[in-house]
């Protein structure tokens, strides 16, 4: 046992050894910190492989460093480099705690961004244990200076140091292969700081930040005043004025948005076994005072959801790449639908999400926004057996979000977004009223369960509002976000759709989403205009009487009467009321006939819509990645400033409280300022004998 210690401290009187333990101690304090101090959701054992593993190649290539230099100087070097990727940790330790996400540049950029409310309350944000992060630091001093490790002066050749440093590029090489085959297009399509910081580590994802915020910063630093020009211009060629049948008619309305999240058009009045699947959203979608639309596209790319926000939001488009809400969310200046109502006709503005506050980076991007309430998964009370795939599970979401929506002072502008019908489409047995379908794909057989059990969420949340009485004063705005089955499921596709097989016509209609708008006295039926997800904003702005021939939204009022018709998807296909483009081939839309040799005039017709589909998609891409609408003043619109809003529960409760006080006008006011969650009834299992407790602080 002696001879085995002996060794040991002899290895570790050299450099190599000293830095070997220096790796070690540093790798087990960043898994412990990735562990104990974040919520990053380790759901099996590759990604707590992953989460050890990532901890060495930022270690051995940043402590590395240090072996390019002599004598003591490389060792108190390795020590103050340890000393200061600690500080950044422990640093994004106390950010996260306040925020729930990591420090970005943009944020420090952003100059008092990552210290608001932080720095205030540092005292109370601080725990003993966040020291921790230094332990290894003292360790290793307290050993050199008490001698138990001697300094090694000799010369540490450097074809050893760049052997170690790129060791350290060669795990981080197969760290993000590993990484990549758990999660695809982890890089490309971040729609969560969480998964690169879980997948590849902190000091991996700041320095993807670094490069991701220097690439959009040269971007936006080339842009000037000149380049709206161009897209103003197009936008006023493209203007589709209202139709004056319909605009105003939701003057002073209440407007509740409820995203279904991956809800396809097909599953309206789509019936398995001999019964309805989605009963309550067919009556919705049938109602005499309900516009629907059955010709209605997700335009969305890699962004998906957060995709389908932007242009729910900001009728602007999704980028070719990522996500606009993550790479452009923080640091863009948007004129969005929050802000447009709130400063406009003085709506509330609120958003509703049973996930952590920071996916898709909403917690930034809602402040660019300018919505005044963000209510994520921590507003929410904790509930056993809560989650499914993604968040909070519908039924109980809903129900608990009606907690806030009552005291919303009215009007307001509240969207609830739903995930239980998500992709892996996880359900539980005491959660399922319906059975799978048998299509042989385990990763489609699924969907119609949760898609009824999203139907039946959605019902509970209509009978709470016909009970209240707040539906009266309410429209209601129904969209699919996305597809929900994609098109490498095409046998799956085939049988759901009772077809032999599917081809390219068949994949672009499959893109259809459900789009409604229901108020009463709303002149209703079946719209067949051809549209998608770029379009709903000019048509909530004309149904509110606030026409929109002044913003920068590319977008059509889907009631209009002189609307083009032409549905661009990211990736330059398109669908019109004549022809679709899908996958390079060419057919006709309403018989779904290939159009094999097209004539001269087609081909005509075809580069037509081609050029208007790739301006559209290319202006679009300019507003956001030049951040242009910093140089657009929008007549009566004043630029939303971030700093004025903070979701945090302690900031967002104050602020509903002094809201009530202020304004009389909350359904829970009206009520004699009593609660009607009594009225909210649903049959979640989870809920049957359990007491809500809502935060308080």
């Amino acid at each position: 046992m002696k001879t085995a210690l002996q060794k040991v401290r002899r290895g570790l009187n050299t450099k190599l050894g000293f830095f070997l333990l220096t790796v070690l101690l540093f790798a087990i304090k960043s898994y412990w910190a990735y562990k104990t101090k974040f919520n990053l959701g380790i759901s099996d054992s590759m990604q707590q492989f992953l989460l050890a593993f990532n901890t060495l190649p930022g270690a051995l290539v940043f402590l590395g460093i240090a072996l390019y230099f002599r004598g003591r100087l490389s060792y108190w070097l390795m020590i103050l480099i340890n000393f200061l990727l600690s500080t950044w940790l422990f640093a994004n330790i106390l950010y996260y705690r306040e925020f729930s996400d990591f420090i970005t540049f943009n944020i420090i950029k952003g100059s008092g961004a990552a210290s608001n409310n932080l720095g205030k309350s540092l005292m109370g944000i601080i725990k003993p244990t966040d020291f921790l992060v230094y332990a290894d630091v003292i360790i290793l001093i307290v050993l050199l200076a008490a001698h138990f490790i001697r300094i090694d002066m000799r010369y540490f050749k450097v074809r050893y140091a760049m052997t170690i440093t790129m060791i350290g590029f060669v795990l981080f090489g197969a760290n993000l292969a590993m990484a990549e085959k758990d999660r695809p297009q982890l890089l490309t399509r971040t729609f969560d700081n969480n998964y690169i910081v879980k997948y590849l580590g902190l000091q991996a994802y700041t320095i993807y930040d670094g490069v991701k915020t220097t690439h959009n910063s040269a971007v936006k630093a080339k842009a000037d005043s000149n380049d709206i020009k161009p897209v103003l211009k197009f936008l006023k060629k493209n203007y589709a004025s209202p139709n004056i049948e319909y605009y105003g008619q939701a003057k002073g309305k209440n407007i509740i948005i409820i995203h279904l999240e991956s809800f396809q058009q097909f599953m309206i009045d789509y019936k398995w076994k001999g019964e309805e699947v989605t009963p309550n959203l067919n009556k919705l979608y049938h109602a005499s005072d309900t516009i629907s639309f059955d010709n209605f596209f997700n335009q969305v790319g890699q962004g998906k959801t957060a995709d389908a926000e932007l242009m729910l939001e900001n009728s602007l488009y999704g980028l070719p790449e990522g996500s606009a809400m993550v790479t452009d969310g923080t640091t863009n200046t948007f004129q969005s639908a929050p802000a447009l109502l709130e400063q406009k006709l003085g709506y509330t503005t609120a958003s509703f999400h049973g996930d952590v506050p920071s996916f898709w980076n909403r917690d930034n991007a809602y402040k660019s926004f300018g919505y005044q309430y963000f209510f994520s998964k921590d507003y929410l009370p904790k509930v056993k057996d809560e989650d499914m795939g993604y968040g909070v599970k519908d039924k109980l979401f809903l129900k608990e979000s009606a907690y806030y929506l009552e005291q919303l002072p009215q009007p307001f502008y509240a969207k609830l977004i739903t995930v239980s019908n998500h992709y892996p489409y996880i359900i539980d047995k005491k959660n399922t009223s319906i059975k799978s379908w048998n299509t042989g794909d385990s990763t489609v057989d699924h969907y119609v369960q949760t898609a009824r059990y999203l139907d039946e969420s959605v019902g509970e949340l209509l009978n709470y509002l016909d009970s209240t009485g707040l539906r009266k004063n309410t429209m209601l705005v129904l969209y699919g976000d996305h597809y929900g089955i994609s098109n490498n499921h095409k046998a799956a596709i085939a049988q759901i759709l009772g077809k032999k097989s599917v081809d390219n016509y068949d994949l672009a209609m499959f893109q259809k989403v459900p789009f409604m708008i229901n108020m009463e006295g709303l002149k209703g039926g079946v719209n067949h205009t051809y549209g998608g997800e770029i379009d709903v904003l000019p048509t909530i702005e004309d149904l509110l009487g606030i026409s929109s021939n002044k913003y920068v939204q590319f977008g059509q009022d889907l009631l209009s009467k002189n609307r083009n018709q032409i549905v661009p998807f990211r990736n330059g296909d398109w669908v019109t009321n004549k022809y679709t483009k899908y996958n390079g081939d060419y057919y006709y839309t309403s018989s779904g006939k290939e159009i094999k040799s097209p004539t001269k005039a087609q081909k005509a017709e075809f580069a037509k819509i081609q050029k208007y589909v790739t301006t559209d998609l290319g202006l679009s891409d300019k507003v956001v990645n030049g951040d242009l609408l910093r140089f657009y003043k929008l007549k009566g619109f004043k630029t939303v400033n971030k700093k004025s809003y903070s979701y945090t529960l302690k900031n967002g409760l104050k602020q509903l409280k002094q809201a009530q006080k202020k304004s009389k006008t909350s359904l829970k006011s009206q009520n004699n300022n009593q609660s009607t969650l009594d009225q909210y009834t649903t049959d979640a299992p989870e809920l049957k004998g359990v007491t809500l407790k809502f935060p308080t602080k």
